[in-house]
């Protein structure tokens, strides 16, 4: 989460929060031969439609981060 100001017309500025795009979405994993259910954001989204869940989730089991699956 970011923190910003929202702008008014007049220029009146109050503090406002930018919130990351989280989507809940069902993946099958092959390898496992079972569906998990992750929230993800959209940009995860795009990396896992280009290198495939199962990439991406080796990956972030290497880094030590935790995906939830």
């Amino acid at each position: 989460m970011m923190v910003g100001n929202k702008v008014s017309h007049s220029h009146r500025k109050t503090k406002r929060r930018f919130y990351p795009n989280l989507q809940t979405k069902k993946f099958f994993i092959p390898e496992e031969n079972r569906w998990v259910t992750l929230k993800v954001t959209t940009s995860i989204l795009r990396t896992i439609n280009k290198y495939g869940i199962s990439e991406v989730l080796k990956k972030y089991k290497e880094k030590g981060t935790y995906i939830g699956a």
